[in-house]
């Protein structure tokens, strides 16, 4: 499904706009929950990377029927879902006497899984490679770990990283975990952390080594969700390229939040976006245009929050200002090669951008280009990052189903402030 969005305004100054959970944090609490039964979740986001991890946590717990002496390993695929398929495979690694296969997407099959099976095996557990030696689909054989130290390189993705910490409680011997080399994304790391400790099981994070002890079992405990910080960018930008005087509300966020996203809330002041926390029952905040962009160029480092290097660019190209974004090397390996998807588009739009492998650096330039057809390359994010350009240009989005994966109402939100959006073939 391609979708034409026609040159739209925000229809009112104040908006609002409710996002469910964050997928980061339902991800590692549907783990965790899993591993805990006593754990209830409200808020739960309504991604489809989320809805995959649930309803493969709930097969995989339902009785198995043998049909032949030879025991079938259960099959699961994962689709897109990156997380899923990490945080399965180390949940997975642990469930004593269960044999799967996690499968995924041709996309997911040249994802690199190879340094989290390493690490888990290091722990001694089973894991094989079904097609290609460090790429799914993998078979695992669940066992009963005792060892308890891994090491792993400290600048992979932090998704390998809570997967491990993830399971640890579960581990007869809790786990430590060295990181070798300079950390990234310490507020996942961060995020995990907290919220193991919000369940009552003991870390500690000194320098380059994490340790987790053992906790067998925890009392009843419910835990809601804040929103999700990586959706409310595209609302960032949508303020930041509206008039001043526009505000949305969004709900529910935490002032302080587990997110890295959330340095959404100092970055986008760059762009003249003022963010209230609103003292009220659905934890909202107001954001609002206030002065535009004193600046030309922007220099950002974004080692701690990659997932929003998209949505930056195009506000940036959106404004006619130019930006320097660093700290972006786990966007190659994502949905799609990140930093090149962005280059080709923004490209096509009029702008004059170059990326290296961890980088991107876009030229002030005040021309856009109309009715240019976005190619999103499955990327969820592609399609939200470029769709806010519609308030200055009409602008075609191609595949915006692909939306699902993270935000599933995005486009009927943008309908609902304003966005004018027909189906395009």
């Amino acid at each position: 499904m391609n979708l034409h969005l026609q040159k739209s305004k925000v229809k009112s100054q104040k908006s609002k706009v409710k996002i469910t959970g964050s997928k980061s944090e339902t991800n590692r609490l549907l783990l965790l929950q899993a591993l805990n039964p006593n754990i209830s979740l409200e808020n739960v986001s309504n991604s489809d990377d989320s809805e995959v991890m649930e309803n493969i946590i709930h097969n995989s717990q339902l009785p198995t029927v043998t049909l032949s002496a030879v025991e079938v390993p259960q099959l699961f695929n994962v689709h897109h879902a990156g997380t899923a398929m990490r945080f399965l495979t180390a949940y997975f690694a642990i469930q004593e006497g269960k044999e799967v296969i996690l499968t995924g997407s041709s996309r997911m099959k040249e994802r690199p899984i190879k340094i989290l099976v390493e690490a888990l095996q290091q722990l001694k557990t089973e894991i094989y490679y079904e097609e290609n030696e460090g790429f799914p689909p993998i078979k695992i054989i669940g066992k009963k770990l005792t060892n308890n130290k891994v090491s792993l390189p400290a600048n992979v993705s932090s998704q390998y990283i809570s997967a491990l910490l993830l399971i640890a409680p579960k581990l007869e011997n809790g786990l430590e975990l060295t990181l070798e080399g300079e950390i990234t994304s310490i507020p996942y790391i961060n995020m995990t952390l907290a919220l193991l400790k919000e369940i009552g099981v003991k870390t500690s994070f000194i320098e380059n080594k994490i340790t987790v002890k053992p906790l067998l079992t925890i009392n009843s405990k419910l835990l809601t969700i804040e929103s999700d910080w990586s959706s409310a960018s595209y609302w960032y930008s949508i303020v930041a390229l509206s008039e001043i005087g526009t505000q949305i509300t969004l709900s529910s966020y935490k002032q302080n939040s587990l997110q890295g996203d959330a340095a959404l809330v100092e970055i986008y002041k760059n762009f003249g976006v003022e963010t209230v926390f609103n003292n009220d029952n659905s934890n909202s905040i107001s954001i609002s245009k206030i002065n535009n962009s004193p600046f030309t160029t922007h220099n950002l480092q974004l080692n701690n929050s990659p997932d929003i290097a998209q949505t930056i660019a195009v506000t940036c190209f959106g404004l006619g200002i130019g930006c320097h974004l660093t700290g972006l090397h786990t966007l190659k390996i994502k949905e799609t090669d990140r930093l090149e998807a962005l280059k080709n588009e923004l490209t096509k739009l009029g702008a004059n951008v170059s990326v290296t492998n961890d980088s991107l650096t876009l030229e002030p330039s005040e021309k856009i280009n109309e009715n240019i057809s976005i190619k999103t390359y499955q990327d969820h994010r592609m399609a939200m990052a470029f769709a806010p350009l519609a308030l200055k240009v009409p602008i075609i989005i191609e595949e915006a189903e692909v939306v699902s994966k993270s935000y599933p109402t995005f486009w009927e939100d943008l309908k609902s402030v304003g966005f004018t959006i027909t189906s395009h073939l």
